[in-house]
């Protein structure tokens, strides 16, 4: 057997595990595996902070389906992980954090830059394990990888002590049936209940107002192509989830785009009013659902999940069906084919598809144009952008006003190019995110749209892409204020703005931009836009940030307010009185 250290050790386990690249910062603690790092094949990225280490391993597990993997040392450097650990598990994202820990030794005596990583991010990991002996270290690795990936994808965490990582151990490779069965207790359930299945068919046959309700579940499943095939079976509409976007074609004439608080008007609605709600991989995120007691009351819920804890947490379905969703899905499309075979028919759902069609007429995405002289509106610079993208674009976006314009006002045709913080809504995550989604598809064009507020978080990342030679374009939308605070404190608080204002002079944004090496463009009306734009995607040896000096006043319609019922969805103001009449 060949002996080497457990430093060695980890390092070769992740080749093993085929990665390619590494996102970290080093330390004390993890310093003897930075060591060994030097003759590896994999690619390591030097970050500027440990949360954009974990943010880019992130947006690299977004784009590739691959495990995306971090590196930092003990104490404030695992802490710092924290928020992407906890985003990764919010997003069921897979990522493989590795943190260095104090020697064994001096574990529980306060030792310099100690902390109890696996009790701090035990509520934020699918699975963590601190190592105790070299020996173990391709195991704990292997098994990290593998509940990372499977089931439910999430983020694992593996905390090594630096003694561990200085001491020998004989080198050896687990076997897949030895990790399987190191994990007795884990056994994700992948097919479907065939009497289940069955069911959901006949009710999918039956149904007159039928939505398909696609969440994120989908994209990790990889069942795009399965979706689409259900989709042209039964002529059903389909609503995708923020973390769904680009699963189903936006282009098709059945998308009908986002639905919740900040969802189209049509989605929402159509959710609302349907009789059938086909759940292929969503949770019923309160986002959705807005108030639970009314939400699609006249709907009878098909469920369809990889996570058992899932069915019943929030809406108790008629069907539920724990599996991998593109299995299931394979499996319901045979099952309703089955079922016309023998003969079985669709009810007439012309109606159904009149109203919807109605609702698209009355209430379309809208937003008072960008006029020369007045004020930028940030709806027309994404629409811009979206027009001026190269194929295949990959869009990432912060948290805030700007994150629900991207959703809305792009169109996703593609899965896998589109990438934000869904479920715990991280401020500062687009840069980082975007490098990380760079790094996994360099072949992409990577545009990350970030709010003033949310730039400021995480912009030192762009030192980091100058440096790695990782060229992303920024789109800036800088309306001074923390946008989406300001606009709740405008419709909900009596315009009693309290510290959302951020600064229209400080910092400088181009020059800011340029000091981490990259080319600042500012563009303050609207016949600047399209020359920016163009001059940013012909750039491509460094990165970009354009800063577009946006109103302030802008909101974001339609909306539902927190905590209220989806029959109170606001519209734009323009499109209200049309509402009031309807309702």
């Amino acid at each position: 057997m060949t002996r080497m250290t457990g430093a060695q050790a980890l390092i070769k386990s992740l080749e093993m595990e085929q990665v390619d690249t590494v996102f970290g910062l080093p330390g004390g603690a993890i310093l003897p595996a930075y060591d060994p790092l030097i003759e590896s094949s994999m690619r390591h990225i030097l970050v500027r902070h440990e949360q954009g280490a974990g943010h880019m391993a992130e947006g690299y597990a977004h784009v590739t389906g691959r495990a995306g993997v971090a590196v930092v040392t003990s104490g404030p450097a695992a802490t710092n992980m924290v928020t992407p650990l906890m985003d990764a598990y919010m997003d069921s994202i897979p990522t493989v954090t590795i943190t260095g820990q104090v020697a064994s030794s001096g574990i529980g005596l306060d030792a310099f830059q100690e902390c109890d990583t696996v009790g701090i991010t035990r509520s934020c990991t699918k699975h963590n394990e601190l190592v105790l002996d070299a020996d173990d270290i391709p195991m704990v690795v292997r098994q990290a990888f593998h509940i990372a990936t499977t089931g439910r994808p999430g983020p694992t965490l593996v905390d090594v002590p630096k003694d561990i990582l200085q001491n020998e151990m004989s080198w050896y490779w687990p076997s897949d049936d030895e990790v399987s069965a190191s994990l007795p207790g884990y056994r994700p359930t992948t097919k479907g209940h065939p009497r289940m299945i069955k069911e959901a068919a006949r009710l999918i046959m039956q149904a007159e107002r039928p939505v398909l309700y696609v969440g994120g579940g989908m994209l990790k499943a990889r069942a795009a192509e399965v979706l689409r095939e259900l989709v042209d079976l039964t002529g059903i509409h389909v609503v995708t989830t923020l973390m769904a976007r680009g699963v189903f074609p936006d282009s098709h004439p059945l998308n009908l785009g986002m639905p919740g608080m900040h969802g189209t008007a049509t989605a929402t609605t159509a959710m609302q009013k349907s009789d059938l709600l086909i759940n292929l991989g969503a949770r019923f995120d309160d986002r959705i659902t807005g108030k639970v007691d009314s939400f699609a009351p006249e709907a009878k819920i098909i469920h369809v999940d990889i996570d058992p804890a899932e069915q019943g947490k929030v809406r108790r379905p008629d069907v539920p069906i724990v599996g991998d969703c593109r299995l299931v899905t394979e499996e319901i499309v045979r099952a309703i084919r089955d079922l016309k075979e023998g003969g079985a028919e669709q009810p007439d759902t012309s109606a159904w598809k009149s109203r919807i069609s109605g609702w698209q007429e009355q209430f379309p995405l809208t937003y008072e144009r960008s006029e020369p002289g007045a004020a930028l509106k940030p709806q027309h610079c994404l629409e811009e952008l979206r027009d001026a993208a190269p194929e295949g674009t990959i869009l990432c976006s912060g948290v805030g006003q700007h994150q629900m314009w991207s959703s809305l006002h792009w169109n996703f045709d593609e899965p896998y190019t589109w990438v934000n913080s869904g479920g715990l809504g991280t401020m500062g995550f687009s840069v980082p995110a975007a490098i990380g989604a760079k790094v996994g598809r360099p072949d992409h064009t990577v545009w990350a749209v970030d709010g003033d507020g949310c730039f400021q978080m995480t912009a030192q990342e762009l030192v980091t892409a100058t440096v790695e030679r990782i060229p992303i374009k920024v789109a800036l939308l800088n309306n001074s204020y923390l946008g989406m605070v300001r606009q709740w404190q405008e419709m909900f608080y009596d315009e009693r703005y309290s510290e959302v204002y951020l600064s229209t002079d400080v910092p400088d944004f181009v020059k800011w931009a340029e000091s981490m090496g990259c080319v600042g463009i500012r563009v303050e009306s609207p016949e600047e836009v399209a020359p920016a734009i163009e001059k940013a995607n012909a750039i491509n040896d460094r990165s970009v940030v354009v800063e577009f000096r946006t109103d302030s006043d802008e909101k974001v319609f339609p909306m539902v307010p927190a905590g209220a019922s989806n029959d109170e969805l606001i519209v734009h103001p323009t499109q209200q009185t049309i509402r009031d009449r309807l309702a």
